[in-house]
């Protein structure tokens, strides 16, 4: 099972950081992941994969877990970090 971590710091208030990240959770949902916030932690969940998002007042952390079946279906892990780690920024900036 691989898994992806990425985290990506800023210096904004944490509780609007969540409006921030909407192109974010955009791209998760075309990929069909229900997430589900909790305060400033969301699970993220799909069969192919399960993890978080956690907001602080430092960092935005994305910790996910590719399943079997994300690997099956090519789910490259490296390309995956790259991507995930291109739209926190951007949505960050």
């Amino acid at each position: 099972m691989s898994q992806v971590n990425v985290k990506v710091t800023h210096q904004k208030d944490p509780n609007s950081i969540r409006d921030q990240i909407g192109s974010f959770e955009e791209m998760l949902n075309k990929y069909h992941v229900q997430i589900k916030w909790e305060g400033n932690r969301a699970e993220l969940k799909n069969p192919a994969i399960s993890g978080h998002i956690d907001i602080t007042d430092e960092h935005v952390e994305v910790q996910i877990k590719l399943g079997m079946m994300a690997k099956a279906m090519g789910i490259n892990a490296e390309k995956l970090t790259g991507s995930i780690r291109k739209r926190l920024e951007a949505a960050l900036a």
